[in-house]
């Protein structure tokens, strides 16, 4: 606070040191600085030289004393002269005052508000004027006329100049804080002209479209974006161009990201503005949500019904079995045979009920997958309308994958069967696997059927939507879409490009890289068994049967992962769960133990299989979403 008064003090002595008169008026018209000079001059009270001093109060002071002479209408002359100070307009002007002297007034806006005038006593210069002209008779009237207004020209011209660099100082500091701030925004700002060229762009086109460049000013449409993208804009930015706002949304081809675009014609009509955003959380929340609501009301459905439903299934499978087992004629052995297929319908869809409205964890582990979609479809090509071809294509890096297989076989035949369903007769589907680059994993499968229509499109993987005209139950793709959401993957469907539709499921690709793991158990048996079913695996094992051993092979070289068991004989298997590597933890304490709870790791519950083994692995290797507590 000391040095701000000492800064104050000094700049106000400055500015009372120099010539010429200076104040300085904020937005309010209240007065914020002026020197000495400016009281000397117009010979103002102290009252009005005060911080928070009112212009108009000031201009009457003025306009009472006659500075500006004779005034048929004081007030009116105050009003004026307030109403040309709010417009902030540089000025410049030269009057006489009632003593005869001459002040030259210069005025400028500043960039908060207000302005700031300097006055210039040019009594000397008027002075000389006059004598130049009574002591020029060889001079020309118009001569001395010219030069006079050319002196008055020149010193406005100079105000004017000094206001103009200004403006455009103060323009630039605006255009670079302008630039700054749309730049660090989380969307693409631009501006495209009528012939589709971007000339203003925020640089932010590869945050929102990926594998995009930053720099596009000068680019088409075509150029900045490609062409499969840009086809998909040109009809919005089209009509935007005549004068239609925009506001649409798309997905993009190359990462799937959800894009929602804005597009606002400029008012000059010379092309229109451009605001795109990833709103791919927001979609994705948004259908989780409404497959949330849809799965509670599943829940409240089961929940109310389904023990009551159950019963009554139980008994007409018993009726419906004792009379099969009678020796009915051929016709009620048929009726029987429907009957019990009906129930045995009723009790899948209750189980599937249950699925979609209780909780779901992932398992994964080390799969082959080429051996999985070849499973698959040796699981599927029975149930498919004769005559309808199944092939599988994979491009697949080499090794086991980090993967649930029991989720996604479901979700494959899930999708397959689907498929078979859709072509309502004999035709191609195909399943295809491969690596997306960037770590990801496609699975699509593509049928020969007629496609999508628009409202599965829309809606396809709601809960209970179903265009199978009553015989399905809509909870297929619904149950695809949130087992591949819970993998951390997406799901995308539409149609082909030669007829027919096509889904696509994309998951994190993961490679069950080998481990080398630190085995911490006291018990000598169990720790055999867990070594077997490690190097089962791939892995290679360090051993340890005390916490004090394994604190001490910790920082080997190579070390990748620690498998201890919760509760050794000289201590915890937690304090080797510091962080430092990836830990998995052994027990044979229940769920809710609170021991179990303070575990920041996957835990495993004894006994287990080399599968649950490999999941628990994968879990703290890769930070997956599965839990055995």
């Amino acid at each position: 606070m000391e040095s701000t008064a000492q800064l104050n003090d000094l700049t106000r002595s400055a500015l009372n040191l120099i010539g010429q008169a200076l104040s300085i008026f904020d937005a309010d018209l209240r007065l914020a600085v002026s020197n000495r000079p400016y009281q000397v001059m117009f010979d103002l009270p102290d009252e009005l030289i005060r911080p928070g001093a009112s212009f108009e109060d000031t201009i009457r002071f003025l306009v009472a004393r006659g500075e500006y002479g004779p005034q048929a209408d004081p007030q009116a002359a105050i009003a004026i002269r307030v109403a040309q100070a709010r417009t902030f307009q540089p000025h410049y002007l030269e009057r006489q005052l009632p003593d005869g002297r001459w002040i030259s007034v210069e005025g400028a806006p500043l960039m908060q508000g207000g302005w700031i005038a300097v006055y210039t006593d040019i009594t000397d210069t008027k002075r000389q004027e006059s004598l130049l002209r009574a002591r020029s008779e060889e001079l020309s009237e118009q001569l001395l006329t010219h030069a006079e207004q050319l002196a008055a020209a020149n010193r406005e011209l100079a105000a004017t100049n000094a206001a103009l660099q200004e403006a455009q100082a103060v323009l630039t500091r605006t255009e670079a804080h302008t630039r700054q701030v749309t730049e660090m925004i989380p969307a693409h700002i631009a501006h495209m002209d009528a012939q589709y060229r971007y000339t203003f762009s925020n640089r932010r086109l590869p945050s929102v479209f990926p594998g995009t460049r930053a720099g596009i000013v000068g680019l088409t449409l075509e150029q900045a974006h490609g062409a499969e993208t840009a086809q998909s804009l040109m009809p919005h930015m089209t009509r935007a161009l005549t004068g239609e706002p925009q506001v649409f949304e798309v997905t993009h081809p190359g990462s799937g990201r959800r894009i929602r675009i804005a597009l606002t014609p400029d008012r000059e009509g010379q092309g229109a503005y451009i605001l795109s955003t990833d709103v791919t959380a927001e979609v994705q929340a948004r259908e989780a949500l409404s497959h949330a609501s849809k799965r509670q009301l599943a829940a409240r459905l089961t929940s109310g019904l389904a023990h009551d439903f159950g019963n009554l299934l139980t008994i007409i499978l018993g009726l419906q079995g004792r009379l099969a087992a009678a020796g009915l004629p051929d016709g009620a052995q048929a009726d029987v045979q429907g009957t019990l297929a009906a129930a045995r319908r009723g009790v899948a869809l209750l189980q599937r009920l249950a699925r979609i409205s209780g909780p779901r964890s992932l398992s994964p582990q080390p799969v082959d997958l080429p051996a999985l979609l070849t499973e698959t479809a040796a699981l599927a090509r029975p149930s498919l309308t004769e005559g309808t071809e199944l092939t599988v294509a994979a491009d697949l890096p080499e090794g086991p994958l980090i993967l649930d297989p029991g989720m996604l076989q479901d979700s494959l035949l899930n999708l397959i069967l689907n498929a078979n369903a859709a072509m309502a007769g004999p035709g191609r589907i195909t399943l295809d696997a491969r690596a997306a680059g960037a770590g990801w994993l496609d699975l699509t499968v593509t049928d020969t059927g007629p496609g999508f229509s628009d409202e599965a499109l829309r809606r396809g993987t709601e809960p209970f939507f179903t265009t199978k005209q009553g015989q399905g139950s809509g909870l297929g793709l619904s149950m695809v879409y949130d087992q591949t959401k819970l993998a951390g993957g997406t799901l995308r469907l539409d149609n082909a490009d030669d007829a027919g539709a096509r889904v696509r499921i994309r998951l994190p690709l993961r490679r069950a890289n080998r481990q080398m793991v630190l085995l911490a158990e006291d018990d000598a048996t169990i720790r055999a068994s867990v070594r077997d079913m490690l190097t089962g695996l791939g892995h290679a094992v360090i051993e340890a049967e005390s916490l004090a051993e394994a604190q001490a092979l910790t920082d080997l070289p190579g070390l990748t992962l620690i498998l201890s068991d919760l509760q050794l004989g000289d201590g915890s298997g937690l304090e080797l769960a510091d962080g430092q590597l990836p830990c998995v933890l052994m027990t044979s304490l229940p769920p809710l133990d609170p021991a179990r709870a303070a575990a920041p790791c996957p835990v495993l519950t004894k006994p287990f299989d080399s599968d649950r083994l490999a999941a628990a692995l994968a879990e703290a290797a890769f930070g997956t979403l599965t839990d055995d507590r």
